[in-house]
């Protein structure tokens, strides 16, 4: 009985959240445009970490529908390197949304195997809670961080990030935002892939609050 009073909720708050979305995309006024500086000024040096760019391909970028990005690896010596994509969408009333990781990366082949969140001390000693995700390949295995981050806020939930986007579209005129995703390999320890992960973000946090408009 309490699973099916669940599920009617969640149907009920998905239409909501759709229906909102589709009136939207309707409205006629322009966005409020944000000042913001572009995602090639992310520094490539990173505390001990450097990074290097690496481009998609045009058809992807279109794909994605991506306002600016940025895609790279970073490394330092005698460690497993981490892989850094931030997309940004400058307005999302227009059809061009984010991207699930939930979705594209099935798509990828790669199968997910295990799927929570991490909660991750920041600078500035707050919390942040991101999603984190174990997913598979040929027997290759990646742990994968990703989250919403849009408008001073920090998101791991889809629906939560529909809600803010669709609040703050009507509140303040925007629906600008950004996914940031990292992906490291567990060639070692599946506790040192997580560690790994977490100091990184702590390490890149601080250039995500310059870059993304609060």
């Amino acid at each position: 009985m309490l699973r099916s009073q669940g599920t009617v909720r969640w149907w009920v708050t998905a239409a909501i959240l759709l229906c909102a979305f589709v009136l939207l995309q309707t409205m006629g006024h322009g966005e409020a445009i944000v000042p913001r500086q572009p995602l090639r000024n992310l520094p490539y040096s990173l505390g001990t970490w450097t990074g290097e760019e690496q481009p998609l391909q045009d058809r992807i970028v279109q794909a994605v529908g991506v306002s600016d990005y940025a895609n790279r690896i970073y490394s330092r010596p005698g460690e497993i390197p981490v892989q850094l994509y931030i997309g940004y969408y400058a307005s999302q009333r227009t059809g061009d949304t984010i991207h699930s990781p939930k979705n594209c990366l099935p798509g990828s082949g790669w199968d997910p195997i295990r799927s929570g969140y991490a909660t991750i001390l920041v600078p500035g000693g707050h919390n942040i809670v991101v999603n984190e995700y174990v997913i598979e390949k040929d027997q290759i295995r990646q742990l994968v961080f990703y989250w919403y981050q849009a408008r001073g806020r920090v998101i791991a939930s889809e629906y939560k990030g529909k809600f803010w986007m669709i609040t703050d579209a009507i509140r303040r005129n925007r629906t600008d935002g950004a996914l940031v995703r990292l992906v490291t390999p567990m060639d070692d320890r599946g506790d040192m892939a997580h560690i790994r992960l977490v100091g990184f973000t702590q390490t890149l946090f601080p250039s995500l609050d310059e870059l993304i408009p609060n």
